[in-house]
């Protein structure tokens, strides 16, 4: 058993060198080898071996972040675009190759996961707003085929991991302060008492927000309890609360009303207080469990309830159709589910086999009601008026998985695998007038989704690799609430999108901390879901036909010299529609997404003192199917500085960082198809942001 050095993408960028463990290495593989990564779904092989875009966030590097949104964290992936909306009553718009890009709240397209259990419900529709970032140790990221492994809406995974209980107890502290009332603190403690290892943590944000009518308050708790057994295997228990009670919503601006003044608020919002009010809790539980002869059993299991209240502004006039389903979304959601599987490897390490099943079950009960109440003064708007839905929607999902990693030939291997994945929609409508028929019905879509890629290894380091998969992805129950054409009943006439995926990559490093990857990409999708309006709030969607998706990725981590360092990351992103719709025309580039960006962060680290000068850079992009309408593209540069101490076994380090150095003024997201020509969710412009951090 040899030692690794593993590659780890910081917080904030940086790439921190971290001690691993490699497998035992077969014939004709080097013994410096990247560590193993559980998002690529295999107990025992190198990341540096697979066929696939892998990237690790270490969450245990300093950091001069907030670290109140997940989008701080992932800058510096190649092909991720995470944005913040700068408006927390809506999640982190995260797409990935262009992948979930039409979002208009949470995330579609890509599957999310925080310590195993699902944030991406079997419908497809995920959330990172509970991710506990304060108790992390890292984020995994998988892009490109073996994607599909993970079943509906698989355009990428992304997966928070918790750190391990400490043999000793230590604590960390955190506390930030900063522009538009930014205040945020965090605490973590870890430890082993009675043969449990423990990490639990807290945190807490308030924040006036860059935008009118955007204030926020969000607190979070997470705890992390894991035991090893006496016959090798392991137990785990993870807990999750999240609050955030009227998280102020200060909706889209037209390019006018952007450029005029980018932190003013749509009338409307303020009228309606547009708001949203979320609260979740969960528990898992996960075994893992060797059974000998090279076998190994894990088993996890899950359950939660997330509940989301949203006060939209749609104006009492549009209302009046019986249709309608109200100006206020209450949503009480219950989770569940299951997965266990069984891995096998042989003695010489030269072959893994994986096989599972997973369950998951998603029931909630939506409720509509009008956001006024009627007045001899005209109604009052933005309050919690007549019922007009009340529905019990549940989705149940089965898969069942296989993969294996073979080591062909000393400079040859082969990972392959396939998933069979099945996801039934039912409604029961309870809420039935004589002018709102019956909306109840149900459909089950199925999918095979087969994947395989091969790895030539050209040298001790680097690695050529080609793969190609099938993946899908369904409609979510929001996206089936409301039908284009205005009709009754739910959209239950969308079909599920089907893509092939096709990769070919490489992996380059050196002993000196030098890496370099670089793919090249293209996914061609049938049934292509997109945006055919989106108004207050509603959104409502079709199939469109074919769409394709191609690119180039590059990244590298360049250590110029002992204290020098150089990241940098690169996405060309081709995303049109194959087929005209409507008065679009075939050829017509996908909305959301940009067609270039880049990234590079130079960073300096002497004994005490660090410092870091961070760019972005984004391409324009489309804001609506016609293309007639573009965010314009953007530069911003950040600078950044730490001081550390160390006193007595802690270590304090005071941080400061400047975003917007130059104040540009940009859209920081886009609402794809906004009816009324509110598209753009304006940025932050300059900030300055002050920190501490205590680790003991």
């Amino acid at each position: 058993m040899k030692t690794a050095t593993l590659l780890l993408a910081g917080a904030t960028g940086a790439l921190t060198p971290v001690a691993a463990t490699a497998a035992p290495e077969p014939e004709g593989v080097p013994a410096d080898l990247p560590g193993v990564l559980v998002t690529a779904r295999l107990d025992s092989v190198p990341a540096f071996e697979l066929p696939a875009s892998l990237d690790v966030v270490d969450l245990q590097a300093g950091s001069a972040r907030p670290r109140s949104d997940v989008s701080e964290v992932l800058s510096g992936i190649p092909g991720l675009l995470a944005r913040d909306r700068g408006n927390r009553a809506q999640d982190t718009q995260l797409s990935i190759r262009g992948f979930g890009a039409r979002s208009t709240f949470g995330v579609r397209g890509v599957r999310l996961y925080a310590d195993g259990i699902p944030a991406t419900m079997p419908d497809g529709q995920g959330q990172v707003s509970h991710f506990a970032l304060a108790a992390g140790d890292r984020i995994e990221v998988m892009r490109g085929p073996f994607s599909a492994l993970y079943g509906n809406s698989s355009g990428g995974v992304v997966q928070l991991w918790s750190a391990d209980g400490t043999p000793e107890p230590s604590l960390d502290l955190r506390a930030t302060a900063g522009r538009y009332g930014h205040l945020a603190g965090s605490a973590r403690l870890r430890g082993t008492a009675g043969g449990t290892g423990y990490n639990v943590s807290a945190a807490v944000l308030d924040s006036d927000g860059y935008r009118d009518h955007g204030q926020a308050r969000r607190s979070s708790l997470n705890a992390r309890l894991h035991r090893d057994l006496e016959s090798g295997g392991r137990i785990e228990l993870v807990g999750n609360h999240f609050h955030a009670p009227d998280a102020q919503d200060p909706l889209g601006l037209t390019r006018a009303q952007m450029q005029a003044d980018p932190r003013q608020a749509t009338a409307v919002a303020h009228d309606y207080d547009t708001r949203k009010s979320v609260r979740q809790d969960q528990l898992g539980l996960h075994w893992r469990q060797p059974l000998g002869g090279g076998w190994n059993l894990r088993a996890s299991s899950w359950a939660g309830q997330r509940d989301v209240v949203q006060y939209l502004a749609v104006p009492p006039a549009a209302q009046a159709n019986p249709l309608h389903s109200g100006g206020v979304i209450d949503l009480d959601g219950a989770y569940g589910g299951a997965d266990a599987r069984v891995a096998w490897r042989d003695a010489g390490g030269r072959f893994e086999l994986t096989a599972g099943a997973s369950f998951e079950r998603q029931r909630q009960d939506r409720h509509g009601y009008e956001n006024f109440l009627p007045g001899d003064g005209g109604p009052r708007l933005g309050v919690r008026g007549a019922l007009r839905r009340d529905e019990v929607n549940t989705v149940r999902s089965f898969d069942q998985y296989l993969q294996a990693w073979w080591k062909l030939a000393p400079r040859w291997a082969l990972q392959a695998g396939a998933r069979h994945s099945q996801v039934r929609f039912e409604a029961n409508d309870r809420y039935v007038t004589a002018g709102n028929p019956d909306d109840s019905g149900s459909v089950r879509y199925s999918a095979f989704t087969p994947v395989a890629g091969l790895v030539f290894s050209a040298s001790d380091d680097l690695r050529l690799y080609l793969s190609a998969g099938r993946g899908f992805e369904t409609p979510t129950f929001n996206e089936l609430s409301y039908r284009a054409d205005g009709g009754a009943g739910l959209a239950f006439d969308l079909r599920p999108a089907r893509s092939d995926n096709l990769e070919l990559g490489l992996k380059w490093r050196r002993d000196a901390g030098t890496a370099v990857e670089a793919a090249l990409f293209r996914v061609d999708t049938e049934d292509e879901l997109a945006v055919a309006s989106n108004s207050g709030g509603r959104s409502s969607f079709r199939n469109v036909g074919g769409a394709r998706r191609e690119g180039a990725e590059l990244s590298a981590h360049l250590p110029l010299t002992a204290a020098w360092s150089l990241q940098v990351a690169a996405t060309w992103l081709d995303a049109r529609f194959s087929d005209g719709f409507g008065q679009v025309a075939a050829g017509a580039a996908i909305p959301g997404v940009a067609r270039r960006q880049g990234w590079a962060r130079l960073q300096w680290r002497g004994q005490a003192w660090e410092a870091a000068l961070e760019g972005l850079a984004l391409d324009a992009v489309p804001v609506n199917d016609a293309g007639s309408e573009s965010a314009a593209g953007h530069g911003l540069l950040h600078l950044e500085a730490a001081r550390s101490w160390d006193a007595g076994g802690s270590r304090l380090r005071a941080f400061a960082r400047v975003d917007n150095v130059l104040d540009r003024q940009y859209a920081g997201s886009v609402i794809v198809n906004e009816s009324n020509g509110r598209y753009y969710e304006p940025g932050p412009g300059r900030a300055l942001l002050l920190g501490m951090e205590l680790r003991r």
